[in-house]
């Protein structure tokens, strides 16, 4: 304890060299006076603005600042002379050699010495950074309105054709023709391309609601949507004789976006079928469950799966494929997680190599 003691006597009896400290500080400081010249200035300030004390000193401080600062760096030491400190006040400096950089000055003033005590930052990596991430967003900003745009346009264009081939089937006379099988293909294609311009009407809704960000949720029916789906893919299932097998006993109705949901039914028995064993029949399971409020749905596959360690943390990524099929984009998931994301939801993914994939998706609980 006396060494302690004896160690803080001989610190407090022994004088600080600020003249030291100003001259080791990678930051700028500097003494101004109320005329407006530098008056005192640490060596850093002659390394990052590039002039000699004497040429600092000869001019006012004004004549280095950069011409679109001037008038903001006088009235900021205006007010540091009405005795308000100065924090964080930024301004560029013209250098030497002609470089635009960014200061950050904090600054007080001492009336009775007519002087202005200041240190500054070099902030001007920052500021580019800044101008870089600005840039960025800007185009972001500009390619998913582009997007938006495109989406809008292209699902209000297709609501024409999808029309004229409902008139063409309101046209067709069913009892006259003779073949079973051909008005029942009649049928399912007409069942289609009705849901198909149901399907449009609903994305142009979505794209509206986004627009002012608010995405009509009500409730919706798991059977229902899963019906709805397996209808559109009516063909496609029989092809490649897909079983689906689906039990939503433990909870069938949950609120959500009904295009949503019939989005997400639609990507993932896509992906099931389009990611099936060779010379096999894909095989669907798809349940429901809730636990203590909370709806979540199941969806297993057996179809040839995924290495985890090499695609996790990209599953439902934009544009993201991981099998050589000609008829991958990468969308699929990304739509399915964007869907679920948006409304509060969740979604996680465990696939093994040629055992199957299986889909957890929690949705948001009902308040």
């Amino acid at each position: 304890m006396d060494e302690i003691k004896d160690s803080a006597n001989l610190y407090s009896t022994q004088s600080f060299d600020m003249d030291l400290f100003a001259n080791v500080s990678p930051d700028m400081i500097c003494i101004a006076g109320y005329d407006g010249f530098f008056k005192k200035v640490n060596p850093a300030v002659l390394r990052t603005l590039g002039y000699t004390q004497e040429e600092l000193f000869s001019k006012p401080i004004n004549d280095f600042v950069y011409m679109a600062d001037k008038v903001a760096t006088i009235e900021s030491r205006e007010s540091v002379k009405r005795a308000i400190p100065l924090i964080n006040f930024e301004n560029r400096y013209v250098t030497k050699s002609g470089e635009i950089i960014w200061l950050s000055w904090t600054s007080i003033g001492i009336e009775e010495q007519q002087l202005v005590f200041a240190i500054a930052k070099n902030i001007t990596h920052n500021k580019l950074l800044e101008q870089d991430r600005h840039a960025l967003l800007t185009t972001l900003t500009t390619t998913n309105n582009e997007l938006k745009q495109l989406a809008y346009t292209t699902a209000h264009d297709l609501r024409s054709p999808v029309s004229n081939l409902l008139s063409i089937f309101g046209m067709l006379e069913a009892e006259k023709v003779d073949n079973p099988d051909v008005v029942e293909l009649i049928n399912i294609l007409k069942q289609s391309t009705e849901n198909l311009r149901d399907t449009l009407n609903n994305y142009i809704d979505i794209l509206i609601q986004k627009k002012s960000l608010n995405i009509q949720v009500s409730p919706v029916s798991f059977s229902e949507s899963l019906r709805t789906i397996q209808t559109s893919l009516n063909s496609l299932l029989l092809d490649t004789k897909t079983n689906i097998f689906a039990d939503f006993a433990d909870e069938d109705v949950i609120v959500f976006n009904k295009a949503h949901l019939e989005s997400i039914f639609l990507n993932l028995i896509s992906n099931s079928i389009k990611y099936a064993k060779p010379n096999t029949y894909p095989q669907i399971n798809i349940r429901s469950r809730k636990v203590n409020g909370i709806v979540t749905l199941i969806f297993k596959d057996d179809g040839i799966g995924l290495d985890m360690e090499k695609v996790r943390g990209r599953i439902f990524g934009f544009n993201q494929t991981f099998h050589d099929n000609k008829d991958s984009k990468g969308i699929g998931l990304y739509l399915v997680y964007n869907h679920l994301i948006n409304l509060g939801g969740h979604i996680d993914i465990d696939s093994r190599v040629n055992e199957g994939t299986t889909f957890t998706i929690t949705f948001k609980k009902a308040i």
